[in-house]
This record gives structure tokens, sequence and C-alpha cells, in this order.
């Protein structure tokens, strides 16, 4: 969320900001809110300080003796007493228009960030080709289906559309992933593994911006009952960011503590809302899936640094898994809500012959910071800051079993097993296609 002090400071770089992701300037209209919540707040502040002078005035006047001053006083006093609720709540009010009003807006773009409208604004930021591209196949549904591993079609019986059942050896592999990631990144790069909840609460949710404007994109979870009256709501986490950012939630940190490295393997749920008819075949687009998330909590300065250690760190379980990849850094428009700057690595698909996401590494500066409370003191100087964020997958491991499985497969329909992964298959090589 926003800074309406920085806003007020500098409201033509905010508005600048919003124009290059495609919105209209909003600095106008904030501050308008802003101004408003002040004269609300000032005038409950002075029905306040006028009632406690008076409460004063009224035991001098008892004790001059001058009762008709002190009743009038005394009658003055219960008036404002009697105003105070309506002047703040109308304070109250205007305090969460405002912030209200902040939350809806996405972060602004660091400097450094191309310009564009969507995904074709998007620039090569460098590639890795690993053991080269293949540049057909079949893509890992026909693969996954033809050796009886992969079921949709159970799937949809238990769950309906976008969901899968493995079995067997892909199953393993697809554990095998997780777990290879996982221990690359707490013994490599630093990340201490966390076991977070699934279900977190409207105000965590809130802290790394899925609500409230992507609330139709989440699964909500009501305690024995469809009855919002049953009980709060839980969310489904869509990504472990949510809890794993929220760990610092309402803190304040010593800046020795920082930076803080996070990581998690979790199921993620998204409701796809926006995706109707998009990549409706196989594992791409689905309402479950296990990812490796990466989180970072640093200071301002450490932020920029840590962004690029962190996309290094997704970086290396492709290039230990030897699978092709390329950074592309996403324009202003295509970059996703929280976001200040975000890269994408993209992995080759023979089966389709082109590239498709499999993790995102974002800065969001102080924006989560200051929807969650999370503040650090400084070694120099007086009071606290917010701390920033970062986050990234490490890597999405379901569209990391579909890069395996495209870019390893043979002509007999098995895939081989990448080296790294050999410690977490018992020994198996070759994931073997139907039996002639």
């Amino acid at each position: 969320m926003h800074d309406i002090r920085a806003i007020r400071e500098t409201p033509q770089a905010f508005d600048e900001g919003l124009r290059k992701r495609g919105l209209e300037p909003l600095s106008p209209a904030l501050i308008a809110l802003d101004d408003a919540r002040k004269a609300a707040v000032s005038a409950a502040q002075a029905a306040q300080e006028r009632r406690n002078a008076l409460s004063k005035e009224v035991g001098a006047a008892k004790k001059a003796k001058d009762e008709a001053r002190a009743q009038a006083l005394m009658a003055e006093v219960a008036r404002l007493k009697d105003e105070a609720p309506a002047l703040d709540a109308a304070a109250d009010e205007a305090g969460r228009r405002l912030n209200e009003a902040l939350a809806a807006i996405p972060n602004t773009p660091k400097a450094d960030v191309p310009v564009g409208a969507d995904e074709h604004g998007n620039v090569e930021y460098r590639r890795f080709e690993g053991r080269g591209r293949p540049e057909s196949g079949r893509q890992h549904f026909e693969i996954g289906e033809a050796a009886g591993l992969m079921d949709f079609e159970a799937a949809a019986k238990l769950s309906g559309s976008r969901f899968v059942v493995l079995k067997g050896h892909l199953a393993r592999l697809e554990r095998a992933l997780g777990q290879f990631m996982l221990d690359l990144h707490t013994t490599e790069h630093g990340y201490t593994e966390v076991a977070p909840p699934l279900l977190v609460r409207d105000e965590v949710m809130f802290g790394t911006a899925q609500l409230p404007k992507f609330r139709e994109d989440q699964f909500a979870a009501l305690p024995g009952s469809l009855d919002p009256q049953a009980g709060p709501t839980r969310w489904l986490i869509p990504t472990a960011e949510v809890p794993l950012t929220n760990l610092v939630r309402e803190a304040i940190l010593a800046e020795d503590e920082l930076p803080l490295r996070f990581t998690a393997l979790t199921p993620c749920f998204r409701a796809e809302a926006g995706a109707a008819g998009r990549d409706t075949r196989g594992m791409l687009r689905q309402h479950q899936f296990t990812k490796v998330e990466l989180v970072s909590i640093t200071t301002p300065e450490q932020s920029a640094e840590e962004h690029e250690r962190m996309l290094v760190s997704a970086e290396a379980v492709l290039k230990k898994l030897d699978l092709p990849y390329r950074v592309m850094t996403l324009c202003t428009g295509d970059m996703g809500f929280a976001s200040q700057k975000t890269y994408d690595i993209e992995v080759w698909l023979p089966g389709q012959q082109t590239y498709r996401e499999i993790s995102s590494c974002s800065v969001c500066g102080d924006f989560q910071a200051r929807r969650m409370e999370a503040r650090f003191r400084p070694r120099e100087g007086k009071g606290v800051v917010p701390v920033h964020t970062l986050n990234g997958s490490g890597v999405a491991v379901g569209r990391a079993l579909i890069a395996v499985m495209e870019n390893y497969q043979n002509p007999d329909g098995s895939v081989t097993v990448p080296s790294a992964l050999a410690p977490y298959m018992g020994g198996l090589t070759r994931i073997e296609g139907p039996k002639s």
C-alpha cells in the first residue's frame, strides 16, 4: 500500500508511475481524501480539547460558587460529549475511505522497468541453453497419459476440471523435484525451510495484496458450514508467499536481523477465475499445484541486490536440471499488482515449441510491508521504517515436471531422469512408457 505522505510530497512522480502502469493520475483525488480525513480528525480533536477545557472551567466556576456559570458550562460539556461519537465516526469513515482507495492502487514500477502494455513489451534479460533446445516433441499430457501415469479423467470425477492424478514413478518424480529444490535452497542458497499453515486469515491475504482486489481468484474455506455467519473465513493459500511474507507482520525487527530468507514447499490453490479457455489440456494451469517459494525480508538498501540473488537461486534449479530457459524483465503492463520489478524465468517446452513461465521473482519495496505493518529499527537514526519484501518461485514443481517430461522424452515413450534427481529416485534412471 502506498504512503499518503510520500504521495503528498511527490505527487508528479506518483502519477508518472501510475501512467506507466496505464492508469490515470490519482494524486489529486487521494490528497483530497486525505484532506477530508485530516479535517474530520481535527474536528474531533478540537471538540475533545474544547470539552477538556470547559471541564476545567466547570471546576473553577464551582470553586467560585458561580452556580449559574457552572451549569451553563456543564450543559456545553454534555453537548460536546453527545456529539463526540459522531465526530469520531466521521474521522474513522474518512480514514477508511482513504485506506480503501490506497489499497486498490498497484505498486509503482522502478525506473529501469520497461514500459509496455502487455507481455509483448517484456524484454529478454538472459538465457541458458542447457542440454539444447529440442524443436519438437510430444506434450507432457500425451507422454503421461500414454504411460498410464497421468489421469485427468479420474481427477475430473473427484474434483472437476483443472486437476490431475499422478501415479507411480511420475508421482515420485514430482515429489523428487520438490525435495531437490528445497535441499538446494536450504543448503546452498541460505534459505530457512518453513512448514507454514495452508489456511490463512483475511488480514494475511490483505498483507500480501491478494485481498481485496483478487478475491475471485482465491478459494475460501468456511468452518463446518457454507453459512458465512458460522465463523471466520479462512483462505487456501494461492502461494506460500502469503504465509511466509506475513511471518513478519506487525513486527519491529532489528536491522541486524535482516535479511531474512524463507522457503517452503506447499500445495497452492487458485481459482483461475480469469483463465477460462486457457491451457485447458494438461497440467500447465491447475486449481491445485505444488510450488517451492522463496521470500526475503530486507532493508531498503539491500532489496535490489537481493532481487538479483533470488533470481540466481531460482535459475540454479533449472541449470542443475539442465533445462533450457530464458529470463524476461516484465514490462509495466505485465507486472503483478504488488511488484516494483519482476523477472520471469521461462522454460522451453518442446511439445508447445515455446517458452512458458516457471518462476516469477519480484521485489515489492515497502508496498506489502505497509499493509502488514512490518518494520525494522535502523542501527543509525531514530524511529522505525518499513522493511522491503521480495518473493519468487524456486520453482513451480508441476511446471518443472512438465519441462523434464518434455525435454527428457525418448522416442520409445520413456522419460530419462535428470542426473540431479538420481539421489531422490532410488536409482531409477528412466520412467518407462507402455510395454509393447
